[in-house]
């Protein structure tokens, strides 16, 4: 046989090549969890907003609840993404009242069905879509103006949380604290 000309198929003696950035695993376990000032940095929110929401149920800790005074709060990666929606929404000009509604139906998806929603607002109303026909249908009514794909949100929160402090449910900690106040805190443990 002679030499193989250009046109022909050299595709079983190539390697395959992988992909250049592997998506993130999100499985979350249930059993960690991340205190408030964690909570607030990866969705961007206030610890205000976040206390506020605790107290009124908008968003509330699923992996432990606080007990009382000094108790902790921890919330799970899905609380958190819900949070950074609410966050979301809140910018746009949403108001509370109509968020509560859109978050009582996220409250109900897994993570992996809340990474294929998107939510599309006019500002008053949040249109929850999971195909992109529907995306279509609603911007052909004239409605929808702003949209969150949740997958993106989901990602960057994968991304954020990845270096940020989280704990076991049984009390371990996961990822230590870098900040410089942590470290202080933490010094001091270990020295009284």
């Amino acid at each position: 046989m002679g030499p193989r000309g250009r046109g022909d198929d050299v595709l079983d003696e190539t390697p395959e090549q992988g992909t250049l950035f592997a998506q993130p695993a999100v499985g979350p376990d249930e059993s960690v969890g991340y205190r408030g000032p964690t909570a607030c940095s990866a969705a961007g929110i206030t610890y205000r907003q976040l206390d506020y929401w605790a107290r009124t149920e908008l968003v509330v800790p699923s992996v432990r609840s606080a007990a009382g005074s000094g108790s902790q709060r921890l919330y799970s990666f899905k609380d958190i993404l819900v949070l950074k929606v609410v966050k979301r929404l809140l910018d746009t000009g949403v108001s509370l009242q109509n968020i509560r509604a859109a978050v009582d139906t996220l409250r109900q998806r897994g993570v992996e069905d809340l990474a294929r929603i998107t939510l599309l607002s006019d500002g008053t109303t949040v249109y929850e879509c999971t195909s992109s026909e529907e995306v279509v249908d609603l911007l052909r009514g004239g409605q929808g103006v702003f949209g969150i794909a949740v997958s993106g949100a989901l990602r960057e929160l994968a991304g954020s949380l990845a270096t940020l402090p989280s704990e076991r449910t049984d009390g371990a900690v996961l990822t230590e604290a870098t900040d410089e106040l942590s470290q202080r805190r933490q010094r001091r443990t270990v020295a009284g």
